[in-house]
């Protein structure tokens, strides 16, 4: 290796997201899932194989499914670890949120990852929105 190459090491990072759900049915939550970890993965070109776990949230008003359904039928992450949990319930908390962290094996630096916020989700993070996305590009 010469003096201009780098060694970028692998390690775990966490890649957050969170989008807003219609309803409080299996398929608005399935659908919701769905549509956010495929933005995740696409953004990050992530491989299923270098996801170490899947923590997922929802709000108090989302109960009709688990999140981890979709990743495991819908995207195929059937040996993925994957834990659903209650979001806190804040007063002031934006209601119907499903907000998800995946730890990700990555060379990538903290700085190189894509976090998505989709819906009215947008408003929890508005520095993290991407035009690309949001039909701005």
């Amino acid at each position: 290796m010469n003096a201009d190459q780098s060694v970028r090491v692998l390690r775990c990072l966490g890649v957050r997201g969170a989008i807003s759900v219609d309803e409080n049915t299996a398929e608005a939550i399935l659908d919701a899932t769905h549509e956010l970890l495929a933005a995740i993965a696409g953004l990050n070109q992530i491989d299923p194989v270098d996801i170490g776990a899947i923590w997922f949230t929802t709000t108090s008003d989302l109960n009709a499914e688990y999140p981890a359904v979709a990743a495991r039928k819908l995207m195929g992450w059937t040996e993925v670890a994957m834990m659903c949990g209650q979001e806190m319930d804040v007063p002031h908390s934006l209601k119907h949120c499903l907000r998800v962290l995946v730890m990700w094996n990555t060379a990538l630096t903290p700085h190189e990852i894509q976090h998505v916020y989709l819906r009215d989700a947008q408003q929890l993070r508005p520095d993290r929105v991407l035009p690309v996305l949001n039909g701005q590009d």
